[in-house]
């Protein structure tokens, strides 16, 4: 299991979509180049945010006969989309999304773990929810991060209905707090550590609850594991592979991330404090996705509730 906490200040979240203009529509076969043993893979991320970023550095680390093509998109949800649809073949995507894609019946399978962390409940000094009691609180809708505050709002002897629970699009919560539109948020990195720098601080621990850290996950369709499963080993190869480069490497990746994405060194530093990259499906890892669907079942979020086997496909991690 490859794992780091390297530190960071802050830094503003750049958000755009980039969708390769080779990207196919309906067909889930990865495309052959000109060398009959070779097969491009098209692989969706986020742009922006530094757990999602492995997708960039997979070439490098490629297993013989594999090469990568990055498609970027705005949140996890059109990753989800762009998967079922057959645009791109796996994702380094949000767990949420993915179980919520599963419990309305998607083709969609967790492979491999990704980083867990990059989430924060940053507010102006308060330390408890009792003292957020009727104040506007920033959630990224569809979350983990939207979970566990509503785990934690009823841990407290709470409800969602005490707050003003605002939806905000994950690039502009860190400029929504700093600006006073809203009182606190739940949210996740680079905009964490942006309010942090700007004063915020942390209400309560956002890994506090029975989902823990979990956050980010390698997905692919069922369809692709049953039709090429030696390929789907070799890209969670690649992955396991990259994730371990960057745990023991970060002064050689991170000036390429920030080139990649734009914004100061020193912000991006700071928000990989509050990750951890992995790639293993550990029993813990797969028992904190399974209490999160559980959580997201009691929540409403979704109205059936997937169990791990649904969710993960543990044959290819060693």
């Amino acid at each position: 299991m490859a794992r780091f906490r390297p530190r960071i200040a802050a830094a503003l979240a750049v958000a755009s979509v980039l969708i390769l203009s080779a990207c196919s529509s309906g067909d889930t076969t990865p495309a052959s180049s000109d060398a009959a043993e070779t097969v491009t893979v098209k692989i969706g991320t986020l742009r922006g945010q530094p757990h999602f970023y492995q997708p960039f550095l997979y070439d490098d680390h490629a297993v013989d006969g594999v090469k990568f093509e990055v498609v970027t998109l705005d949140t996890t949800p059109a990753l989800s989309d762009a998967l079922v649809s057959g645009s791109i073949d796996f994702a380094i995507s949000g767990v949420t999304p993915t179980i919520s894609s599963i419990a309305q019946g998607r083709d969609l399978k967790i492979i491999a773990s990704a980083a867990d962390g990059g989430s924060g409940f940053i507010g102006n000094g308060e330390s408890s929810l009792e003292e957020l009691v009727g104040k506007k609180i920033g959630i990224v809708q569809g979350s983990a991060q939207e979970v566990a505050l509503r785990l934690l709002i009823d841990e407290a002897g709470l409800t969602p209905e005490d707050f003003e629970l605002s939806v905000i699009p994950v690039p502009e919560m860190a400029s929504a707090f700093i600006a006073g539109d809203i009182d606190a948020f739940m949210g996740v990195e680079i905009g964490v550590s942006i309010a942090k720098n700007a004063g915020g601080t942390e209400v309560v621990d956002p890994y506090s609850t029975p989902i823990g850290k979990v956050n980010i996950g390698l997905v692919t369709t069922g369809k692709l594991i049953d039709e090429n499963p030696e390929l789907v080993q070799k890209v969670v190869d690649t992955h396991a592979a990259t994730t371990a480069y960057m745990a023991d490497n970060i002064e050689e990746w991170l000036p390429g991330m920030v080139e990649e994405f734009g914004g100061d060194e020193d912000v991006f530093t700071s928000a990989l404090a509050n990750f951890w990259l992995r790639s293993d499906l550990s029993d813990e890892y797969v028992g904190q996705l399974s209490a999160l669907a559980e959580a997201m079942a009691s929540i409403g979020l979704i109205t059936t509730t997937p169990t791990g086997d649904d969710i993960v496909d543990t044959s290819f991690t060693s």
